[in-house]
């Protein structure tokens, strides 16, 4: 594959946005967390919005790096961070609880869609050199927003599993341990990443709705 410097630059910039926007997902969980009486997260240092303490060098800084400069097919929205850890029995509504910790880091990555679409929607007008940095903002942050709820262990959404259908913490931890490579193998499968193309235009489409509202 040939790097030029344009590609190498963009694929930077890929993963600068990857990484402050997975170390903000992760901070959603620890935040979440931390306020309905799990002092976990705050004990290990993980409430917090500085990046460097979510990141893991491979899911945040290597595999973004390489989806950004096509070595997945053009599937460039993939990423994880050092998972957050909680303990269940500090929770005062059980699963009630964790299933809000759970929905929170997608829910931040929601909420930086919507930032990220109403920046875009200003610098049409006010500021043009930065429709590129908010538009893959926006790009990034439903990315991970529709890649991190997919029922695959250890994303968010495989966390439900537990929650609705009973399974038990070490099987879903075992089934975790095998997860990240799983994922690895999907996203080099063409039929995958169509699937994750098809669901990325759905979940893209309010934002686009919403951009031509604002513009």
């Amino acid at each position: 594959m040939d790097l030029d410097l344009a590609m190498v630059r963009e694929g930077l910039l890929r993963v600068l946005v990857v990484m402050c926007s997975l170390a903000l997902h992760e901070w959603g969980h620890a935040i979440i967390a931390d306020m309905l009486g799990d002092d976990t997260p705050r004990s290990q240092g993980r409430v917090t919005l500085n990046p460097l303490v979510h990141i893991d060098w491979i899911g945040t800084i290597l595999i973004p790096l390489l989806g950004a400069l096509g070595f997945f097919g053009g599937f460039s929205m993939i990423g994880w961070a050092k998972p957050i850890y909680t303990n269940p029995a500090n929770f005062r509504r059980g699963m009630f609880d964790q299933a809000l910790v759970t929905i929170a880091g997608p829910g931040v990555n929601f909420i930086l869609a919507i930032l990220a679409t109403f920046a875009l929607a200003l610098s049409y007008r006010h500021a043009p050199a930065l429709e590129h940095l908010f538009e893959l903002l926006l790009l990034v942050n439903v990315g991970l927003m529709v890649f991190n709820l997919l029922p695959i262990p250890p994303l968010d959404g495989s966390r439900f599993l537990m929650y609705w259908f009973g399974m038990s913490e070490e099987l879903y931890g075992q089934l975790s341990m095998y997860g990240s490579f799983l994922l690895l193998a999907l996203v080099n499968i063409s039929a995958f990443r169509e699937f994750m193309s098809v669901l990325f235009k759905l979940a893209l489409l309010p934002f686009d709705r919403l951009l031509g509202l604002l513009t």
